[in-house]
């Protein structure tokens, strides 16, 4: 989730190879059409997911208004769910088996990252939420156009960004001392969230080879680690944003 201000840390670079190709014809790779089923399924149980924790944190919320927004959020991160689930389908590939081998290291990062508080869940939420996303816009540009659309089209903002960036903002200037707290968490919350892509990528074969290059236009090994720098530096103005120390 970006603030309306932000550029993508994408690099805009001409499509070429698989990029520049359709679904149709880039799927007679199996290995590519195998990296895309991985993705698109890491990517539904996140939005799933999502959907989950959005509506949980409503119950924190301190006000009737704030109850609603994040109901209106979580429902359109269930919109957002249920086209990667009947994308998956019409390409013949069943959505929960697809989802499956994602589903234990991202609870497993919720469970580590459980807000103790209304404003830990906005920071999570922005913070941690926009760390994957930027992640799989790095990964979309070197996606067939039909994947790379519906990719980019569930990652847009359904709101969360500004409306933490207030929240988050107008409760520091109420009570200095909470933005240390926020802080730290913050930074809890890019460590696990790295480690966690780091590790749901390294046990998918497909995925991981395309990241490192093995699949036409995928990343080599150096532009991975300028990949992560562009995330961190994200990461860093998002903190910003939230009138917090990185």
């Amino acid at each position: 989730m970006e603030t309306p201000d932000e550029s993508t840390t994408t690099a805009q670079t001409p499509a070429t190879g698989i990029a520049a190709q359709d679904w149709a014809t880039a799927a007679a790779d199996p290995q590519y059409r195998a990296a895309v089923v991985d993705l698109l399924g890491a990517l539904a149980y996140g939005e799933l997911a999502a959907f989950e924790r959005l509506a949980e944190d409503a119950k924190l919320a301190p006000t009737l208004a704030d109850k609603a927004e994040l109901a209106k959020m979580a429902s359109a991160e269930f919109g957002h769910f249920e086209r990667l689930r009947n994308r998956l389908a019409e390409i013949g590939e069943d959505p929960t088996g697809a989802m499956e081998p994602f589903a234990a290291a991202l609870d497993g990062f919720h469970r580590q990252t459980a807000p103790s508080d209304w404003l830990e869940g906005l920071v999570k939420a922005y913070v941690g939420d926009s760390i994957a996303s930027d992640f799989y816009r790095e990964v979309a540009a070197r996606l067939d156009s039909d994947t790379r659309g519906l990719v980019l089209g569930v990652l847009d903002d359904t709101g969360h960004a500004s409306f933490a960036v207030e929240k988050v903002r107008a409760a520091i200037e109420a009570e200095p001392r909470v933005g240390g707290r926020l802080a730290l968490w913050a930074r809890r919350l890019m460590g696990e969230a790295l480690s966690q892509a780091q590790r749901v990528v390294a046990e998918r074969d497909a995925l991981s080879t395309m990241l490192v290059g093995g699949v036409a236009d995928g990343f080599d090994l150096a532009e991975v680690g300028r990949m992560f720098t562009r995330i961190t530096e994200a990461h860093t103005k998002r903190m910003a944003a939230l009138g917090l120390a990185a």
